[in-house]
């Protein structure tokens, strides 16, 4: 397949961080740690609304090599920038103050930060540290490199500070919200919790059903290769940033519909229309502005589409006959609430999409925030290469840059990858 995008091993993840440790730093690391991306297969821009979402963690893996050191200071180093980068961590200050951190090194220096700022380490406790980086998560691709990043130094500080979070379940729920406000304050991105969630929490072979009002998780089987299917990621290579306003606009436009509604997120929309309590006539009739509808409209009925979706997983027949075309509807469906009521898609994701439904996918749609990154389409596992060739053609004949692929399927968690 044209420009596949393969993952790495975990042993050739960690000996590229080791050598990039050994030559910028002349020592070896106390170990190396992997976070994973993640492909949401439904339930997208939910996740600030308190809503359903059903992500994947990609074998697309961030490694860290860390080596925990005197005093305060963090360096830092990664294969995807040029030069060393040191961040005093009692200096470090949420993004737009005097000590914002810049760049990338903000995302990991963010995670120490939110550590001691929610207790969950004793302030000033953790060390200062050396870090290599490197990753097989495509950069701008909507697929989560930031969380990965910040989710592999997560288990890498548990690791070496003895914080023990990551030994289970509801210490990882720990790490994945810390390194939401990592996200959010330090690197100013105002992102939900779904990212962080999946990197730390998923389970190989399952998608993670994610309630994101209060952080109960539901692994669901997805067995692609039982069905004979495989969910092909399709990188626009469209520039894909979430820090140049349009996501801050989309979650500050859904805030004021709830305050509107008088409810404290859109989930309580979704949960009362689905409870036969309202219509969602009744409830956008009660909203004067129209981008407050269509955003509401958008939320409500993605919700909804998540729940179908997962409905279809449990059937005995999950993803055969009856069932496949349902969920595949469902991925389109949601592509098109995306690109009409929430407007968060571009020409090359709508053209990723329609292209790959024409080559025979069966169901197509863009994941991620949007604005740029990625489409997934649902595939017959014999179909994945034809369907890439033809996508591959549509951007060719409209000038685009060629996009890049890779084949997900659901992988599990972070955590240390050197014994």
């Amino acid at each position: 397949m044209s420009r596949l995008l393969p993952a790495w091993s975990d042993d050739d993840g960690a000996a590229r961080v080791r050598a990039l440790f050994a030559e910028s730093f002349a020592a070896e690391p106390d170990g190396v740690w992997a976070a994973p991306g993640r492909v949401n297969v439904i339930g997208e821009h939910t996740d600030y609304n308190g809503g359903l979402c059903l992500p994947i963690a990609l074998p697309h893996r961030t490694f860290v090599a860390l080596r925990a050191r005197p005093g305060r200071t963090a360096r830092l180093v990664s294969a995807q920038q040029p030069g060393l980068r040191e961040v005093d961590l009692d200096a470090a200050a949420p993004a737009g103050t005097a000590g914002a951190v810049e760049g990338w090194p903000a995302y990991a220096a963010g995670v120490a930060w939110a550590l001691e700022r929610d207790g969950l380490a004793p302030a000033g406790s953790l060390p200062g540290f050396d870090i290599a980086v490197d990753s097989c998560v495509p950069h701008g691709a909507g697929l989560s490199s930031s969380a990965a990043l910040e989710c592999a130094i997560a288990v890498a500080l548990d690791d070496v500070a003895h914080l023990g979070l990551a030994a289970d379940d509801a210490g990882r729920a720990r790490l994945a919200a810390a390194c939401v406000r990592a996200e959010n304050e330090i690197a100013g991105a105002p992102t939900g919790g779904m990212d962080q969630a999946a990197s730390l929490r998923a389970r190989a072979g399952h998608a993670l059903l994610l309630d994101c009002r209060d952080g109960a998780v539901e692994h669901v089987r997805l067995d692609l290769d039982a069905a004979g299917l495989a969910l092909l990621v399709i990188d626009t290579r469209a520039p894909h940033r979430l820090v140049d306003g349009q996501y801050a606009r989309r979650r500050a436009v859904c805030e004021d519909a709830a305050r509107v509604l008088g409810v404290a997120s859109l989930r309580e929309v979704a949960d009362a229309v689905m409870a036969g309590e309202t219509t969602p006539d009744d409830v956008l009739a009660r909203l004067s502005d129209e981008e407050q509808r269509r955003r509401v409209r958008h939320v409500e009925s993605e919700i909804e589409r998540v729940r179908f979706f997962v409905a279809r997983l449990r059937d005995p027949d999950a993803l055969r006959g009856w069932s496949l075309d349902k969920s595949a509807w469902a991925l389109d469906a949601s592509h098109e609430s995306l690109r009409e009521d929430y407007e968060v898609s571009s020409p090359e994701l709508d053209l990723a999409v329609t292209a790959a439904r024409a080559a025979g996918a069966h169901g197509a749609r863009m994941t991620g925030g949007g604005f740029g990154g990625s489409a997934i389409a649902l595939v017959d596992a014999e179909r994945a290469e034809p369907v890439a060739v033809a996508v591959q053609e549509a951007f060719a004949g409209a000038g685009l840059r060629p996009p890049a692929f890779l084949l997900a399927d659901a992988h599990g968690p972070a955590g240390r990858v050197d014994g």
